[in-house]
């Protein structure tokens, strides 16, 4: 008897292929049999209707923390999302030494009041952790690079001592040979935007070594200058470090260099044609989702978040640092395109653009959102608040997402992380980007749907066999005897994402269409409801 059979369903394997209707038979986590099945099993779901497909693997997440909390994952779950990667960026949880500790205990206070201790030092020690309770969905593990140079250098501007890059890749190795599965960097944001190419290729050649992939922020998507170059950057990274090479969240973010997203894809089908191995993901949405300290020039950040806030407080620095602000505001479509989304100091500014809480103060919107900053800076130095300062930003066109979503190498990542509408997430993360609970379904619902940009084949191979194949996962990502039995079963005629920008309520709402997901063979959402499964792994190299 088999533990699990789906029938009746419109099958959609993830190669890319046509679908076909057949029954899946699962077996001890894995599918044993696709095809007519006419033996029993110890439970039985009717899919007649409905498609059925690979789990989907989310390629950009931020869930370090929040999955520690919510170990259901349930904004992934209820999108279909049985493997999910992170870090991203970047930014990890590991390694941390005590004042990167600190620091995470001031910005992400639901670790305290879940009963989290952020006592952990290693990526191995992290592991252990997220591995002590289980977890609904798998995780494929990445290592920071902007989290180790802050281990090793804090948040110096400047290069490395030769002691100093030897120690990153040492880390970087201890942390392939614990099961990372790649290198992630988030060369826009400080301390990472502090290295140059030179140096990210050194340490990148230690996750190549071990059969690791790269996966970046690049250094620039527009609003500082020069994404052409940025493109570049991380092809010369693919080729001198001979690594494969993913592009994270691909978009242009300015209106100034919304034009030139056509030469950004054709470096990329040039670097392919030469033998490169780059991919990219993205988000389906016209926003962007970050912090309002990333949108200061980097000198600003070097030190650290103290060194900062004495930077807040002289005039005449202010006055610089105002300088780049306005740059990067103005790019990204200015004040009234900035959503805040999370202010622990005042709840109250959550839902206002910088425009609307500079109307209300009367004041000029650079001196608005510089006294945001610096108010909620200091009120987290002093121990008054905990938690960070994000922004929703508008900043992209709707011809550009398309024309990257048509892009072959491209998958779908979140760029989100784990969030449940209530709870202690929800309370230090009001109004997260509705990505976190839509984008999938939103693929499938608008661009695949209304839209017909893809078509449901394709759409579910940039969700599933593609993110796999970046990741190395080779038992995932595809519906064939041997496989993991990740499964997705949806309404392709329903389904569709349901969560918005505003109010702060509407960017929580669960989508629809997703009927069932399971993870290791372990049915993890039933009729749309959670079932408590916790079948998730951890995925190591």
């Amino acid at each position: 008897m088999f533990d699990l059979i789906i029938r009746n369903g419109k099958i959609i394997t993830g190669t890319g292929n046509p679908w076909f209707k057949a029954d899946i038979a699962v077996k001890n986590g894995e599918i044993v049999e696709i095809g007519y099945i006419a033996q029993d099993a110890a439970k039985t779901i009717d899919a007649k209707g409905y498609a059925v497909s690979p789990g989907v693997i989310d390629l950009h997440d931020h869930s370090d923390s929040t999955i520690l909390v919510d170990r259901e994952a349930t904004s992934k779950v209820h999108m279909g999302v049985s493997t999910t990667t992170f870090p991203s960026c970047g930014s990890g949880t590991a390694p941390l030494n005590e004042e990167m500790r600190e620091y995470m205990r001031r910005t992400q206070p639901f670790l305290e009041e879940a009963g989290i201790d952020v006592n952990w030092s290693t990526v191995e020690e992290y592991y252990a952790l997220l591995e002590s309770e289980r977890i609904s969905i798998n995780v494929a593990p990445l290592i920071g690079f902007g989290t180790v140079r802050q281990y090793v250098m804090g948040m110096a501007m400047r290069a490395p001592t030769p002691a100093e890059l030897e120690e990153m890749k040492k880390q970087v190795e201890i942390a392939m040979k614990a099961g990372c599965r790649g290198i992630t960097t988030g060369l826009r944001y400080d301390p990472q935007s502090y290295a140059s190419t030179e140096e990210v290729i050194e340490v990148s050649k230690i996750a190549a070594k071990y059969g690791g992939f790269y996966t970046s922020h690049v250094r620039d998507e527009g609003d500082r200058g020069d994404p052409v170059s940025a493109i570049e950057e991380i092809i010369r990274i693919s080729r001198e470090a001979k690594i494969p090479v993913n592009i994270s969240h691909f978009k242009v973010l300015s209106r100034r260099f919304f034009d030139q997203c056509p030469r950004l894809i054709e470096l990329v089908n040039e670097a392919r044609e030469e033998g490169l191995m780059v991919t990219a993901d993205q988000y389906p949405y016209n926003a962007s989702g970050t912090g309002l300290g990333a949108w200061i020039p980097k000198w600003a950040n070097e030190g650290g978040p103290e060194e900062l806030a004495k930077r807040l407080n002289d005039p005449e620095i202010v006055e610089k640092i105002k300088e780049g602000l306005a740059v990067s505001m103005d790019d990204r479509g200015g004040p009234e395109a900035a959503l805040i989304s999370s202010y622990p100091l005042d709840p109250e500014m959550v839902s206002k653009t910088i425009a609307d809480v500079s109307k209300i103060r009367k004041q000029d919107p650079l001196d608005c959102a510089i006294e945001l900053l610096k108010d909620h800076l200091e009120a987290v130095l002093s121990g008054k608040v905990k938690g960070g300062f994000s922004i929703v930003n508008f900043n992209q066109s709707e011809e550009n997402i398309e024309l990257i979503m048509k892009q072959p190498w491209v998958a779908f990542g979140t760029d989100g992380s784990v969030h449940k509408p209530t709870g202690i997430i929800n309370k230090h993360q009001p109004a997260p980007h509705p990505r976190y609970y839509g984008t999938f379904p939103r693929v499938l619902g608008r661009y695949v749907r209304e839209k017909h940009v893809l078509t449901l084949e394709d759409a579910v191979r940039k969700m599933t066999s593609l993110p796999a194949q970046t990741l190395g996962l080779r038992d995932r990502g595809l519906l064939a005897p041997g496989f993991k039995a990740d499964i997705m079963v949806f309404n392709p005629d329903t389904v569709l994402d349901k969560s918005d920008f505003v109010p702060a309520e509407a960017t929580k709402r669960f989508p629809e269409g997703i009927i069932h997901l399971v993870v290791n063979g372990a049915v993890t959402l039933e009729d749309g409801k959670h079932t408590g499964a916790r079948a998730g792994l951890v995925l190591r190299r």
